[in-house]
């Protein structure tokens, strides 16, 4: 028996997933989901990846496919994304007391303390409540490390007759390397694509080459990581769980525009939409910007335009997650990089130097009644976006028309987020 049991959750095809949830039509149908400014697919159904659509392959190259194998692609609905992934993560906690939410669709489970249960049915257990309740599959490894996990993740997900779980814990020494053979070092989570080819050149091709590798030997050949990537897969623990949703050390909001945009009025607007984005995520996390930076820049891909991109940080006295500080702040900021005579095609905004809330160390000379107000304002501002839906209150500068908005030509109803937009049963 292992000294401890981590389980990974991973939602399959998981953007494709929830527009099935509110469009069970999909099902079985080649569905792709396109990036900002519907851009290159981000997300593949199985039937889509059958087709040979890779994934980051821009839209312009199958769109001739789409008419021909009646693909169907949507725009990214990132609203609802978010909050079916925080649907999942609310009922995977309840799978155990210690979780890791790795990524949108990812979760790692502690179960070490599980280990009078036979896991795999608890895998079934997890599968068949996230199906029922939130209509999404998914799939559960199972292993003594977080590597060992995201294996077995994999292997529940590529081969059937695991049925989506995966306990690599209950499977026998000669039945583990069987497998392992079978499965290319490439697939291994942190090996990444570089790493792969130079593994290869050194004759480890599989994830059981990996395993009975020389610790030394890599390690001089890559970093501390291949050592630990190593010493994970011989069940060895190196990479701990974390926290639920660590505090992010800086926040960025930043996206293409929609279409290219050449006046101040237009930029001012973006940053300030911008800034409210980063600003609400700042308040999410109980945290308070110390600086904010502004960027902007054209396209560098436009031969015939001329390139223009610059940046500028503006630091408080006092950190702060007061919306109308910080958009201030960033507006003051464009202003000075801005430069007429260029068409500009993204915007961004990045909230740095975070420090906690409630140990934030205050300005002698700061009036407390106005930071009072500043919170109430805010407080009551995300009461409303949150329960009326985003942007039902924002300050003037983000504009009303906003035509610089990243394209969604096909995006779907927010149907989990909006009032206005929830979906009607006849």
């Amino acid at each position: 028996m292992p000294d401890r049991t981590i389980a990974l959750i991973d939602v399959n095809n998981f953007y494709v997933s929830c527009e099935r949830v509110f469009n069970p039509k999909l099902e079985g149908e080649p569905v792709v989901v396109l990036s900002n400014n519907d851009g290159c697919a981000v997300a593949r159904s199985n039937e889509a990846k059958a087709l040979g659509i890779k994934m980051g392959q821009p839209w312009f190259q199958f769109k001739d496919l789409t008419q021909k194998h009646e693909i169907i692609a949507y725009s990214s609905n990132y609203a609802l994304y978010a909050d079916m992934s925080n649907r999942v993560m609310s009922i995977l906690a309840t799978f155990s007391p210690d979780q890791e939410v790795y990524s949108i669709d990812e979760c790692f489970l502690d179960l070490t303390s599980f280990h009078n249960l036979n896991l795999t049915c608890y895998g079934q257990n997890i599968r068949q409540r996230i199906k029922q309740w939130l209509g999404l599959p998914v799939c559960v490894g199972i292993g003594s490390t977080k590597t060992l996990a995201k294996l077995a993740n994999y292997m529940a997900k590529k081969h059937p007759e695991f049925n989506g779980v995966c306990d690599l814990n209950g499977l026998s020494p000669q039945q583990q390397e069987k497998w392992l053979k079978k499965i290319g070092v490439e697939e291994i989570w942190g090996i990444g694509r570089r790493a792969a080819p130079k593994l290869h050149a050194m004759k480890i091709r599989t994830a059981w080459d990996l395993k009975h590798a020389s610790l030394s030997t890599l390690r001089r050949a890559f970093s501390v990581v291949m050592e630990k990537i190593i010493r994970e897969i011989n069940g060895v623990p190196c990479i701990e769980l974390e926290e639920i949703r660590p505090p992010k050390k800086q926040i960025v909001s930043s996206r293409s525009f929609g279409i290219k945009i050449s006046d101040l009025a237009s930029l001012e607007e973006a940053v300030s939409f911008y800034t409210s984005r980063a600003a609400k995520k700042l308040r999410r996390q109980q945290s308070c910007a110390g600086a904010v930076r502004v960027t902007l820049r054209t396209s560098p891909f436009q031969e015939k335009e001329a390139y223009y991109a610059n940046g500028l940080t503006i630091p408080f006295s006092k950190p702060t997650d007061d919306i109308v500080l910080l958009t201030k702040a960033a507006l003051w900021g464009l202003r000075e990089i801005y430069r007429r005579g260029y068409k500009y095609q993204k915007a961004g905004v990045i909230l740095s130097e975070l420090v906690s809330a409630d140990k934030l160390q205050h300005d002698l000379f700061s009036r407390a009644s106005i930071d009072h107000k500043a919170r109430k304002l805010n407080e009551v501002m995300d009461q409303i976006n949150d329960r009326m839906g985003s942007g039902t209150i924002r300050l003037a500068s983000q504009g009303i028309q906003q035509s610089w908005a990243m394209r969604q030509a096909n995006k779907s109803r927010n149907y989990t987020t909006d009032w206005q937009e929830l979906l009607v049963v006849n």
